[in-house]
């Protein structure tokens, strides 16, 4: 198969969403797969549910729609406030929306009525990483405008941690706050609230240290799943894969170069736009050999891609990765990266890269067999 391309090993996916589902039920946590960072391809998707997870979650719309389209049945969780222009297809397609506006809550009631179907409304509150979130003390009132609305189900109150400033879950921010928060509401109101979401992958490392999770019953996971890795330090999770994801690119050029650049230098179409002076040069260790792979910006984040032993990256830019490497290379061979999160979103958006999907019999005497995957 054509590079570049992202190699999926579906057994490997299965088996992290098998093992978490596993570890978070005797926690009494439930798990909603994010599959944003893969477009929702329905492969992975099917994994996910044969291998017991519950429910999906994306931010787009666009993607819940085509897994629906698709005869996918799972309940389907929009992670992002909806968009005003969207409340139609939202309450169309959607069972439970993650909402912090008033005026988008009034939006959906509106919609929902219109449409005759009732809509589940998950509120985001700010726990301290400033992204989105009500602030504590407006929750009642949002809680109150929520309850108000006939066609709305409030379905629980959820955090996101760890995505805009690296804020860490701990038993201050979920087992005490968020804890107090949703009991707080439940008196208030005399409700019970469904889920309590404490947040994403970046909550495995405090659960797996002990950390009691108090009233918290829901987790929305996409790293842990995907690559195995605790986000906030990029860790592995203890007994999953982290390499299911492998991105392939083409040798294109190799040839021994010097290893320090000459002439009069600028900025590049990659640096910083507040930059001032060209980027450093490296220091000059003679001439070394240099390879091309047919593989930039428009594919990946390059930054986010790691090299085989042996190999590194110079850099790149929008079509092509420099790299050095300490064994012989040729013209025409493939090498394999292990991408980040942000490497694999930008590779899976990336009209350009090929997907192909290995599946894993469970009869041991049946070979692994590799299909190219659909494209949303």
């Amino acid at each position: 198969m054509s590079a570049p391309r992202l190699e999926i090993d579906l057994g490997q996916l299965h088996h992290n969403a098998a093992t978490l589902v596993s570890r978070l039920a005797r926690r009494g946590i439930a798990i909603t797969a994010v599959g944003k960072a893969v477009l929702g391809l329905p492969e992975i998707v099917a994994t996910w549910l044969a291998a017991g997870v519950g429910s999906i979650g994306d931010a787009r719309l666009d993607t819940i729609e085509s897994l629906v389209s698709g005869g996918v049945k799972a309940p389907m969780l929009l992670v992002r406030t909806p968009m005003l222009s969207q409340v139609e297809r939202v309450v169309a397609g959607v069972s439970v929306s993650c909402n912090s506006e008033a005026v988008v809550l009034e939006a959906l009631a509106a919609e929902a009525e219109r449409q005759g179907r009732r809509h589940g409304v998950l509120l985001m509150v700010e726990l301290g990483d400033l992204r989105e979130g009500i602030l504590p003390q407006d929750l009642p009132a949002i809680a109150a405008l929520t309850l108000a609305l006939p066609w709305l189900r409030l379905v629980g109150i959820g955090a996101n941690l760890g995505c805009q400033h690296g804020v860490a879950a701990d038993a201050t921010n979920m087992a005490s706050r968020a804890s107090a928060l949703a009991e707080a509401l439940e008196a208030r109101f005399h409700i019970h609230l469904e889920l309590i979401s404490g947040g994403n992958s970046a909550n495995l490392a405090w659960l797996a240290g002990g950390g009691d999770p108090g009233r918290i019953n829901h987790l929305r996971l996409g790293e842990a799943l995907l690559l195995g890795r605790k986000p906030l330090g990029r860790r592995p999770i203890c007994g999953l894969h982290t390499d299911a994801f492998r991105l392939v690119g083409e040798l294109i050029e190799v040839k021994t170069k010097p290893s320090r650049a000459w002439g009069r230098r600028g900025l590049t179409s990659f640096s910083p736009e507040d930059s001032a002076q060209p980027p450093p040069l490296p220091p000059d260790r003679g001439p070394r050999q240099r390879a091309l792979v047919a593989l930039g910006h428009q594919d990946a984040d390059p930054a986010g891609l790691e090299p085989p032993a042996g190999m590194a990256i110079l850099g790149a830019s929008s079509d092509h990765l420099v790299l050095e490497a300490d064994r012989p290379l040729s013209v025409g061979e493939e090498i394999g990266f292990r991408p980040s999160y942000s490497a694999l979103l930008r590779a899976m958006t990336s009209p350009f890269v090929a997907r192909q999907c290995r599946s894993v019999s469970a009869d041991p005497a049946t070979p692994a067999s590799w299909e190219t995957a659909r494209r949303q």
